[in-house]
């Protein structure tokens, strides 16, 4: 399964908040053997919203869209993702059932607050107020990390795919150094090998096989110099 994450924020793109979303969503897609293939911010404009998803749901089994989830003028991803999907804005029943459960009258909530797109399947927002939506491979999450994290654990099996195991071998060489071995592991293993230099050089093996991987890493730090 491969999916793109889309966030939303002026914000974001300021560099005034940490896009901590994408980096959790990737990590919690990889554990379930999803892979992550785009990762996009986008304004807060319904426009820009529409054709990013418009595009991303025709090439990937999925998006997650998270941020610009409410009533308030700037939240307008439900809006851009409806445009995406040709699907006007109602009040969806079920989501209004969960916020009268929560404590939340009709009279409290601001209009809007339960709009989503026609047809779509409303997510309870059980640390929050605005509803999340799915339709058509599209899933549209919060933007406040509590509330994003605990809609994504309740849909987290709809995303699944093979399993990547993945250890880390620490090299105390230039990377420059390390190319004969890095390639010898490739062409003794059926790994993937990744290479991040810095004050060490960190080697990442990964394989769909967990004994294949163990042992990638065994051979290979037995011949790399060890960090002291």
């Amino acid at each position: 399964m491969n999916v793109a994450v889309v966030t939303v924020g002026d914000e974001l793109l300021a560099g005034r908040t940490t896009n901590t979303n994408a980096t959790w969503l990737c990590e919690r897609l990889t554990e379930r053997g999803v892979s992550v293939e785009r990762v996009t911010t986008v304004p807060d404009r319904i426009a820009d919203i529409a054709r990013v998803v418009n595009e991303y749901r025709a090439e990937y089994d999925a998006v997650i869209v998270t941020g610009g989830l409410g009533p308030t003028h700037d939240d307008v991803t439900v809006e851009g993702v409806a445009a995406a999907l040709g699907r006007s804005l109602e009040e969806h029943d079920g989501a209004l059932a969960w916020l009268e459960e929560d404590g939340y009258s009709r009279a409290d909530l601001t209009k809007g607050t339960a709009d989503l797109p026609r047809g779509a399947r409303a997510l309870h927002n059980r640390n929050g107020v605005a509803p999340g939506a799915v339709l058509e491979g599209v899933y549209v999450l919060p933007g406040v990390p509590s509330e994003m994290r605990a809609m994504f654990e309740s849909i987290a099996t709809e995303f699944s795919g093979t399993r990547t195991y993945r250890e880390e071998v620490v090299a105390a060489e230039p990377e420059s150094a390390l190319l004969d071995r890095i390639a010898a592991v490739r062409e003794r293993f059926d790994v993937v090998i990744g290479s991040y230099p810095g004050e060490s050089v960190r080697l990442s093996l990964q394989s769909t096989d967990e004994a294949t991987v163990a042992e990638a890493a065994a051979w290979l730090r037995e011949r790399v110099e060890q960090p002291e």
